[in-house]
């Protein structure tokens, strides 16, 4: 004998209860992403290592692309947290926090678009910090062994540009949204 389901609840046909579990079909897409999460912790490990233990040798430049190149891993990490939360919170299944005390304040109100915005945002941080690393070891730019042309720093800031003119597109498009979908009211 079936319970029945509790007052309040729709009861799903056999096709709709297949469609609505797939979602559980992401799990192991997050849980992958954790575990790329613990590969960026051991990278910063390392990279914090190279710069304590290295710190006499270096010169400014070398210890500033260290430094840059260690936020750029923070900021990656971020965003592997932002899209591992918000995501399952979002197209999974509720994680239950509220009220507790290590919620983030963002995903009290985080949904596909605000997600989406936050990424876009996210990614942007990163590329201006890979951009200025890039400005940074630009000064040897045409040298022997230089890693940078002059053409790919060009179009590392097209392509940086165009993450900004996407930002931005994005944004907008969630405004426009978000006032199309309120009632207009009267004065």
């Amino acid at each position: 004998m079936s319970n029945p389901a509790p007052t309040g609840t729709p009861k799903l046909g056999p096709l709709s209860t297949l469609i609505f579990a797939s979602r559980w079909l992401q799990l192991p897409l997050y849980l992958g992403l954790i575990i790329a999460q613990c590969a960026y912790v051991f990278l910063f490990l390392k990279e914090l290592l190279h710069l304590v233990t290295d710190v006499g040798t270096m010169g400014e430049q070398e210890m500033m692309l260290i430094v840059l190149g260690l936020i750029d891993v923070v900021m990656i990490s971020n965003l592997l947290v932002m899209v591992i939360v918000g995501g399952y919170e979002t197209f999974v299944s509720r994680l239950n926090l509220q009220g507790h005390p290590d919620q983030p304040e963002w995903l009290s109100h985080v949904n596909a678009s605000v997600l989406k915005v936050k990424l876009a945002m996210a990614i942007i941080g990163i590329s201006s910090i890979h951009l200025l690393k890039t400005f940074i070891a630009a000064g040897d730019l045409g040298s022997p062994g230089s890693n940078y042309t002059s053409e790919g720093v060009m179009w590392q800031t097209i392509i940086h540009m165009a993450f900004i003119i996407s930002a931005i597109g994005i944004a907008w498009t969630d405004r426009l949204m978000s006032h199309a979908s309120k009632p207009l009211t009267k004065l």
